[in-house]
């Protein structure tokens, strides 16, 4: 589709109206769960299972279908569902509406994974994808920064309405899509072959083909699969370590909900600012820079939760947070941008929802798994065990970084050569 809008631009504004709206949602989502509608602990875990196991079912087909039919379609719908999920949420504070809110949530999602990363990759080519990919992740932290004050203020008015309104606007994101949104790059499957699913079953087996005959991309999904099986036991329980084992300060008036946005606020801006050094000096172009830096941001990340973790000082504690973000803000797009250069043009979408889907599937493991350390040996355990986990991963890097600086001697010789 011919657009007047150049791909770059239109995925900078997806991605800071995803995160502005996701994160207006995600500031009282919680608040409106417990308060609202009266979700008791086991309720609100099922809530964040659900999700996941959604992402992870879901994330394959949807990639495929990017691969087979369009990424920019596959874009388009979820958002539309995405936004559907959120509405009926906060339209319906009940139960059993909320879990479908998050089946919904996680089908949306996975139609946008995977094919949003391939849709870039294509339009402005793989070279500049990776510069791509941190600049959004810049933007998209700006506009989650402005999403946190959005909900916040929204949310005096009730909780509901960031819910319904961010959703509602999702969709509306979703039609702007269709009037603005190129697509020149991708080459869809010959239109005899979509009647069937002959196409999107070559289009898996492509992908799984190309993860079996390079052990380079293996070793980068296991490394995935350790991200994800971290993520969720620290995520879940970094709030309670503050409240309970260190304890905020008290200073005048301020109240704990205001501590933690402060927290969070001061987190994204840190990792704005370490995301643009790393697009600034890393050469997103080779494979083993790209490498090394996920290494070194890894490092620094298992440094700042051992540090959180042990820790019974507020002010070191809020320290080494505040690092862990901001070098695992980096992480992601760097990750993606990783994948990418390893993955070919025709399954990438899929090769990188399996990603996703490994990130998935290792959350739905390390989480339990965690949360039931921290319910016996307390959260400071747990969250050493999270620790433990992220460094198994830094072997594994350290021998991707010399396949991939092998890779780069490779192809600087042929590119002598010819």
């Amino acid at each position: 589709m011919r657009s007047k809008f150049s791909a770059y631009s239109v995925y900078l504004f997806m991605e800071f109206a995803t995160s502005l709206l996701f994160w207006m949602i995600f500031t009282v989502e919680a608040v409106y769960q417990v308060s609202t509608v009266g979700l008791n602990a086991l309720q609100l875990v099922l809530v964040g299972t659900t999700v996941e196991i959604s992402a992870f079912v879901f994330e394959i087909p949807t990639g495929v279908v990017a691969d087979v039919f369009s990424r920019r379609l596959s874009i388009i719908i979820g958002m539309f569902i995405m936004g559907l999920g959120f509405v009926v949420e906060g339209s319906f504070p009940f139960f059993a509406p909320i879990l479908l809110a998050q089946v919904l949530w996680g089908l949306g999602y996975t139609f946008t994974s995977g094919a949003t990363e391939a849709w870039i990759a294509d339009e402005v080519g793989e070279g500049r994808a990776a510069a791509a990919f941190l600049r959004a992740s810049q933007v998209g932290t700006f506009g989650a920064l402005i999403g946190i004050g959005a909900g916040t203020l929204i949310g005096t008015w009730g909780v509901r309405i960031p819910i319904v309104l961010g959703g509602a606007l999702l969709m509306g994101v979703g039609l702007m899509l269709i009037l603005s949104m190129p697509e020149t790059g991708f080459k869809p499957a010959p239109r005899e072959n979509r009647n069937t699913f002959q196409s999107m079953v070559h289009t898996f087996k492509g992908g799984l083909r190309l993860v079996r005959d390079k052990p380079t991309l293996i070793n980068i999904l296991t490394i995935g699969l350790i991200l994800g099986l971290y993520s969720e036991g620290f995520d879940r329980l970094w709030t309670p370590h503050l409240l309970n084992d260190i304890t905020l300060p008290a200073i005048g008036n301020l109240q704990p909900v205001a501590w933690f946005g402060l927290i969070r606020a001061v987190s994204m801006v840190l990792g704005i600012g370490v995301t643009e050094i790393a697009r600034r000096r890393i050469d997103t172009n080779k494979h083993g820079p790209v490498a090394q830096a996920v290494a070194i941001l890894i490092a620094g990340m298992v440094a700042g939760l051992l540090t959180f973790a042990l820790t019974g000082n507020f002010v070191i504690a809020l320290i080494a947070f505040w690092g862990f973000s901001s070098l695992r803000q980096t992480v992601g797009p760097l990750y993606t941008a990783w994948v990418n250069q390893h993955t070919e043009s025709s399954v990438r979408a899929t090769v990188i929802s399996m990603s996703s889907q490994i990130d998935a599937l290792g959350q739905i493991l390390g989480g339990p798994l965690v949360g039931a350390i921290g319910l016996a040996l307390g959260i400071p355990v747990a969250l050493t065990i999270s620790a433990v986990i992220l460094a198994t991963a830094l072997p594994l890097l350290i021998r991707t970084i010399r396949i991939d600086r092998q890779v780069d001697a490779t192809i600087t010789e042929v590119a002598v050569t010819e």
